[in-house]
């Protein structure tokens, strides 16, 4: 079956995710990242990774150093990726407030990946807010991938309706 969309081609200074590679490449990255749930930064980075895949906007993995890992609680939940291998899930809570199984880690990931052992990603749209660099993230369409949308990153990108079949 033939996909059709319309590729945005990018502009001076942009990346577009159909450059990205499969398997999915990882980078070393010293952008600055913070995450803000329930009014509280529970994470701030100069240091984090992120996975560049076909058709999806970056996810960042960040250090359990950077992260305030007491507002982080191991759920039951799990999946599986063909690249990282089996993901484990945090409840974020601050206070009253919480979302179930919105960050994942990799406890043993596949050995192409093992910088992100234990480090954490969140889902944009479980967050107050997220940044790159001080530009607020918006998050992937969809629930399922979790990738961070910036200025600098055009798509169309895989995860909203209509799409799955890319």
């Amino acid at each position: 079956m033939e996909v059709n969309f319309d590729r945005i081609e990018p502009g001076p200074g942009q990346e577009s995710v159909w450059d990205y590679p499969r398997p999915p490449r990882l980078e070393e990255l010293t952008k600055h990242i913070q995450i803000v749930f329930n009014g509280v930064t529970i994470a701030d980075t100069h240091r984090p990774q992120r996975i560049l895949e076909t058709s999806h906007p970056p996810v960042y993995y960040i250090s359990p150093e950077d992260i305030q890992m007491q507002y982080l609680h191991k759920t039951s939940q799990g999946s599986w990726c063909e690249w990282k291998g089996q993901a484990g899930y945090y409840t974020v809570m601050v206070e009253s407030k919480e979302v179930v199984n919105a960050a994942w880690f990799y406890p043993n990931p596949n050995p192409v990946f093992a910088a992100i052992k234990d480090y954490v990603a969140v889902y944009p749209s479980q967050m107050d807010a997220c940044y790159v660099d001080g530009e607020l993230v918006q998050s992937q369409p969809g629930d399922f991938y979790g990738g961070w949308i910036t200025k600098d990153i055009v798509g169309p990108f895989k995860g909203g309706i209509g799409t799955w079949g890319w």
